[in-house]
This record gives structure tokens, C-alpha cells and sequence, in this order.
């Protein structure tokens, strides 16, 4: 009977039930990563910040410094430098606020006289009633907002737990980093142990790239919107650029958000004009980004195209909102380096792995140019 079938239905339905399976056998891990998402994003940014951090214990180590005091230094001037910085952020933020505060007092008495003697030519009355019907609006749905507040106080329980768990997996990354990943491969045929092992490390070494490249984008953003927000003085400079440099850690979609509310702290403090020039320097840095910076320390660094990157963002924002935004583009780069290095890397050792400077060695399968940008050719 199997010969009566034509070929091309029987290649067809070989192809369907293959790529079904593939499907749920992703569906499965998705459903997996977001039942245990309490562990699996703490997991996840440790070994972001493992990426980021190992430099510095590596060196340390070859200064002979043991492994645990080096992973033990690093750990505590991360914490320090992270923690000053939230510091000096909300201080400055503290002492803005009441300026801010006269700001938007003064901008909503001209809003106020521009719907009063502009071309709307508005009533007191009618801006009056306009208060109050919201006024009553919100105390209308006081137990929603309260509900929305019990529900924020128990997110930032999970925060902190997750905070917690994340410091203390990062700790075991930083000082047995190797050792876990060893004993992960002995889990793996030893037939193909070694290739595993150079694709596992392929993988780290991107994600070290990425956060590497990642980080002086972030830099670069932050300095030049801040230089731009202070010439207009425009208040809260140093805590926007801060939002500015966190939320660049997102590709593309953070460094918008954040430039978003630049402009809109601009339109409220210093009206309409300056509003405009901070969208202009928002949009001329996110230009010099994503024509330079990108391309240059992203795309040496990961080899992804940004069209994969712009998809991978919007996938992991749909499956796990901000969570999955920040984690998608690092999982894809790890992705690609691995299964790249599975297909191409069969004579490589293991020991023949600089995980921590692998911008330097040639990627398996081609140069970044080749990776990266479509080629036509008889």
C-alpha cells in the first residue's frame, strides 16, 4: 500500500509529523521554563552577570589570587558598585523632585491657559468639571487600585526572592563555574562529549561577548542623552540616564522606552521646544546605535542578524514580558554559537577554547560578514 502513496505526499507527511514533533517537544520546554520561571530567571541573569563578571575573576586568579577570595572580591565590588549607583540615583532623584514637581505646576498653569485663551477657547467650568469627573473616577475604583497595589507588594516579595537566589547562584558561577559545566557534560554520550563540550563554550564565550558589547552600548546611550538632557536642563538628568543604561540592556525596544520617557519628562518640565530637541538627540544616539555601535560591537560579537534580533525580542516579550525581552537575544546567541560549532567544529579541543576572548579567534563556520549579511552568487 505505502507504494501506491505518491511521493510527494509521503515526503510531505514524513516532514509534517517530524516538524510537529519538534513543536510540541518546544512547546513542552516553554511551558517547562514558565512553571519553574521562579528559578529559571534567576538562573538565567546569574549567568548573564557570571558572563560579565568572570573577566575579573580570571584575572585575579592568574595574579594568584585562590579562586574562592577572587570570585568573593568581584562578587562584593559588583554589589557595591551596583548598589552605590541605586544609591546616588535615588538621592539625586530625591533632591529633583520638588523642582520637577514646580516644573509641572508651572507647564499645567499654561496648559491650563492654553485651553482657556487658544483655539479651543475652553470654560474654567468645563476644565473644572474635567477634574473632578476624574477625581471621582479614581476613588470610584479604589479597591481595583488598592488590589493593584497588595498585587505590587507581593511582586516585589518575588523581586527580592529572586534577588536573593540570583546572588546565590551567581556565587557558585563565579567560583566553580568550569566544574559545573564538567559535571553537566558528563551527562553527554562520551562520543560526542568533546563536541558538546567546545559547543557549550562556543556559547559562553558569545554570551561574554554580548554582555561585553551590551554594556558599552549602554555606556554610550546613557552619556549621550544625558549630555543632551543636561545642555536642556532638563530635571533628573543623572537618574534618566541611569534608566537610559538599564534599560539598554533590552535591544532596541529599552533604549526607545527610555528615550520615551526622557521626551515626555522634557514636554512636562520645559515645554513643548525642548520636548522636541530631546526627541531629536533621543533619535540621533539610537541612529548612531544602530548604524554604528550595533553593527560594529553587537554584530562582531553575537553574528545575528538584526531582523533575528528584533523577532527574538518580540517573541520572549510575548512569551515572558520583560523577563523574556532581556533573556531572548542572549539565549539565541548562545544558540547560535552552539549549534554552529556542532555543525562545524570537529577537530577543535575542548582545552583549545579561550572562553573569555573568543572576540579574537575566528568564528566555526565563517566570518561575522559571512554570518550576518546576505550574499549573492551564481
Amino acid at each position: 500500500m505505502t507504494g501506491l502513496v505518491p511521493t510527494g505526499l509521503r515526503v510531505s507527511a514524513a516532514l509534517a509529523w517530524r516538524f510537529l514533533m519538534v513543536i510540541a517537544a518546544l512547546y513542552v520546554i516553554i511551558w517547562l521554563a514558565g512553571y519553574f520561571s521562579h528559578l529559571v530567571v534567576p538562573a538565567a541573569i546569574a549567568l548573564l552577570l557570571a558572563a560579565l563578571m568572570a573577566p575579573g575573576v580570571e584575572r585575579l586568579v592568574r595574579w594568584s589570587v585562590p579562586r574562592g577570595l577572587a570570585a568573593a572580591i568581584v562578587m562584593i565590588a559588583g554589589i557595591g558598585v551596583l548598589g552605590g549607583l541605586l544609591t546616588f540615583v535615588i538621592i539625586q532623584f530625591t533632591q529633583g523632585l520638588p523642582e520637577l514637581q514646580s516644573q509641572v505646576s508651572d507647564s499645567l498653569d499654561q496648559i491650563r491657559t492654553w485651553l482657556t485663551e487658544g483655539p479651543l477657547h475652553l470654560r474654567d467650568e468645563q476644565i473644572t468639571s474635567f477634574i473632578d469627573n476624574t477625581i471621582d473616577t479614581i476613588q470610584e475604583n479604589q479597591a481595583a487600585i488598592t488590589e493593584g497595589a497588595l498585587t505590587t507588594a507581593t511582586t516585589i516579595g518575588e523581586i527580592l526572592t529572586g534577588f536573593l537566589l540570583t546572588v546565590f547562584v551567581l556565587i557558585f558561577f563565579l567560583y566553580d563555574g568550569p566544574g559545573i559545566w564538567k559535571f553537566v557534560t558528563r551527562g553527554v554520550p562520551s562520543r560526542v562529549r568533546d563536541r558538546v563540550d567546545v559547543a557549550g563554550r562556543r556559547g559562553f564565550g558569545a554570551l561574554v561577548s554580548y554582555v561585553r558589547a551590551t554594556a558599552a552600548v549602554a555606556l554610550v546611550d546613557a552619556v549621550g542623552i544625558g549630555i543632551g538632557l543636561a545642555i536642556m536642563q532638563v530635571p533628573l538628568v543623572i537618574p534618566l540616564s541611569a534608566l537610559v543604561f538599564l534599560s539598554a540592556f533590552v535591544p532596541i525596544i529599552g533604549a526607545v522606552l527610555a528615550g520615551t520617557v526622557a521626551v515626555l519628562i522634557a514636554l512636562v518640565a520645559n515645554g513643548f521646544i525642548a520636548a522636541v530637541v530631546v526627541l531629536a538627540i533621543v533619535v540621533l544616539v539610537m541612529q548612531l546605535e544602530s548604524h554604528v555601535l550595533q553593527p560594529w560591537l553587537l554584530g562582531r560579537a553575537v553574528r545575528l542578524h538584526p531582523l533575528a534580533v528584533v523577532l527574538a525580542i518580540t517573541a520572549g516579550l510575548l512569551a515572558a514580558g520583560i523577563a523574556g525581552a532581556l533573556l531572548s537575544v542572549p539565549l539565541l546567541a548562545v544558540l547560535n554559537a552552539g549549534v554552529k560549532s556542532l555543525v562545524n567544529d570537529t577537530d577543535t579541543e575542548p582545552e583549545d577554547i579561550d572562553v573569555l576572548n573568543q572576540d579574537d579567534q575566528a568564528p566555526p563556520g565563517g566570518d561575522a560578514e559571512e554570518d550576518t549579511k546576505a550574499t549573492w552568487k551564481p
